[in-house]
């Protein structure tokens, strides 16, 4: 069995490409749900977080994660930020290769992780092949604008502050470059998802290339 990674910047039709996967019967582990699931009332890991960040992280009353303050704290230093990968990035790859294997169990060739952040976090090791997906810029920041009711200033901010284009499409198998309708990304998902497929059965496929 061989696992892929769905990446891409925001408002890049990630979702799309991922959607396609799961209706063609691909078990997918998706992520970034998993990370927010990690930071729920009776997780494991917000009593870890609270140990290095401050008990008044967690609402009194409910346990609830205080998201704000977290960030406040964590991001304020660099060790800070390591510090809640180092908490959080475990559990994350533990629930993945629990779905993975899984999945291997039940005979499924191939298995995806969908995920913003892939490239260059511990999940890029998880991943025998990595399908990038793109789209123009300003499209994007459109997309992101509608999809979160923002303005699209916001929207550029948001994206710029996201790993840059080039340094993910280096890493891709395949890159998906979604410049046209939704069909389009569609149709060449399937034909990605069908040389992944290949790969899976013992056949080999191309690398890097655009779809």
């Amino acid at each position: 069995m061989r696992t892929v990674g769905i990446t891409g910047r925001s408002g890049c039709g990630k979702s799309t490409v991922t959607a396609c996967f799961a209706a063609r019967g691909v078990p997918v582990a998706d992520a970034d749900q998993i990370s927010r699931e990690i930071l729920l009332p009776g997780s494991p890991v917000l009593e870890k977080l609270a140990e290095r960040f401050g008990p008044d992280i967690l609402e009194p009353d409910t346990g609830a994660l205080r998201r704000r303050l977290l960030a406040d704290r964590a991001f304020a230093t660099p060790e800070g930020k390591t510090a809640l990968d180092e908490i959080t990035h475990p559990e994350i790859i533990r629930r993945v290769r629990a779905a993975r294997q899984a999945t291997r169990e039940a005979g499924s060739p191939l298995f995806a992780i969908d995920g913003a952040v892939i490239v260059g976090t511990a999940l890029e090791a998880e991943c025998d092949d990595l399908v990038v997906v793109t789209a123009p810029y300003e499209t994007s920041v459109e997309r992101i604008a509608r999809r979160d009711g923002i303005s699209a200033e916001m929207a550029r901010r948001r994206l710029d502050a996201q790993t840059p284009e080039d340094v993910l499409t280096a890493r891709a198998s395949f890159r998906l470059e979604n410049t046209g309708t939704l069909e389009t990304l569609r149709q060449a998902a399937g034909r990605v998802l069908d040389q992944l497929l290949d790969r899976a059965a013992g056949q080999k496929g191309g690398s890097g290339r655009s779809i």
